[in-house]
């Protein structure tokens, strides 16, 4: 069987449609994630509220996306990613229309909380995209990439979000953003498929078995496992699953606890620098990931050829960087070396995307979306968990109060560093040289 050259044509461009309007969606997920502290101010003015409810207001959104992680992944195997992302993004439209006309700080909580399960159903998606459109050492790099353009919509609701809500309002701004969610969403009906086959063109997987010159396979209709089943699969999983998990938790717990919470009180408390500065020194970890992520999924698939490998040189460097914080924090009073840090802190941090890929490729295909959304449980549960836990150690705000809480990130990497250790890869099965003389075009070699 000969893969008809324009259909293969087809599926290796159309592809990008599907991935460029996810990864603008995905945009608006970081965007949405950091908003609230850039229109704090605004809020404590418009309806007299105090730091409390902002604080609950921020962790609103927070609460719905853990909550939707499962939901996120049944969904995406069953509904299939372009009904999930298309339905959820008119709801992210709808809790930003809401935060934009909200007479009432109760309104805007509602609104936060819409937009969290809305913006929750939108990566777990994409890495089923991913799975289905790509070729396997395609699947870390885009990650890599996928996570970068996120982290650019975070640096994008600092400074220009400041802008924009000093030039026409928050609450207009709020208003703008959920039209734009319903165009995504509309624009998300149109172009997303959820696997070449939907257009009648060849899948990923007889792409790959052409270029390699092995037979290719018949196409068969895709199995589906039952939710129950999916689940048992994979907490059931044993060394397949929880090491990543573990060490997931920690991981991005520990990036939470001092990007999302403790380093620019940090700086402020101990440093004595203002606002302004420390938030200028802060952005460097998010300048580190938008370079880390993608490098590490080039690493991945092109490079280091494994998963694992990239997963655990990036845990380790990461657990460095927190004991330099740790050790040397109070007495380092450069700008330019704690720019330096960060940067290193995000790059490193940054390498965390390869675990999607490691984890995918460990389950079959059709519950990659439960796979992957159960994984995704653990980082955001790390994060909110972890940060409760360092607010109850913080009692002074000293440089002594901070280095313990740093010093328990520490033994939490510690502890990730073995997950990283004990997670599990599938093996590569290397591929046998073709002898020219002997193997007949499109036949594979003996």
């Amino acid at each position: 069987m000969t893969l008809d050259k324009s259909k293969v044509k087809k599926a290796l461009s159309y592809r990008w449609a599907v991935f460029g309007i996810l990864a603008f969606a995905y945009f608006f997920v970081y965007f949405h994630r950091v908003s609230t502290s850039v229109v704090s101010t605004d809020l404590q003015d418009t309806f007299g509220v105090g730091a409390a409810s902002i604080a609950l207001l921020s962790s609103a959104y927070f609460y719905a996306y853990t909550i939707m992680q499962l939901p996120s992944g049944i969904l995406t195997d069953s509904w299939g990613p372009r009904k999930t992302v298309s339905i959820f993004t008119v709801i992210v439209a709808i809790g930003a229309i809401m935060t934009g006309i909200a007479t009432s700080f109760e309104l805007v909580i509602t609104g936060r909380l819409l937009i969290g399960v809305g913006v929750a159903m939108v990566y777990i998606p994409i890495m089923k995209i991913l799975a289905t459109w790509y070729r396997k050492n395609e699947f870390a790099s885009l990650s890599g990439i996928l996570l970068a353009v996120g982290n650019i919509g975070a640096l994008s609701a600092a400074a220009p979000l400041a802008l924009m809500t000093e030039s026409m309002g928050w609450q207009q701004v709020f208003f703008m953003l959920g039209v734009l969610s319903l165009a995504i969403a509309v624009a998300a009906w149109v172009i997303i498929k959820d696997r070449p086959s939907d257009m009648k063109l060849p899948s990923i997987q007889e792409i790959e078995a052409e270029e390699k010159g092995e037979p290719v396979p018949e196409a068969k209709a895709v199995e589906k496992i039952p939710m129950v089943k999916a689940l048992k699969m994979t907490f059931g999983a044993g060394m397949k699953f929880w090491p990543l998990a573990i060490w997931f938790f920690f991981m991005y717990g520990s990036i939470m606890v001092y990007q999302g919470l403790w380093a620019g009180p940090f700086y402020k408390d101990v440093l004595g620098w203002d606002k302004t500065t420390f938030s200028m020194v802060l952005t460097f970890v998010s300048i580190g990931m938008i370079f880390g992520c993608p490098i590490a999924g080039i690493l991945s698939d092109k490079i280091l050829k494994s998963r694992k490998k990239v997963l655990i040189v990036g845990t380790l460097v990461y657990t460095a960087v927190w004991a330099v914080i740790w050790a040397m924090g109070a007495q380092i009073t450069s700008q330019i070396a704690w720019m330096a840090i960060n940067f290193m802190f995000g790059f490193f941090g940054g390498f965390f995307v390869v675990s999607y890929a490691q984890i995918k490729e460990l389950f079959p295909l059709t519950i990659v979306g439960t796979t992957t959304a159960a994984l995704n449980i653990f980082p955001f549960a790390g994060g909110a968990i972890l940060q409760q836990v360092s607010g109850m150690m913080l009692t002074t705000r000293t440089a002594e109060g901070y280095q313990l809480i740093w010093l328990f990130m520490l033994i939490c990497m510690v502890i990730a560093c073995v997950g990283a250790f004990l997670s599990k890869e599938k093996p590569r099965v290397p591929v046998a040289p073709v002898p020219a003389d002997t193997t007949k075009k499109g036949q594979p070699s003996q």
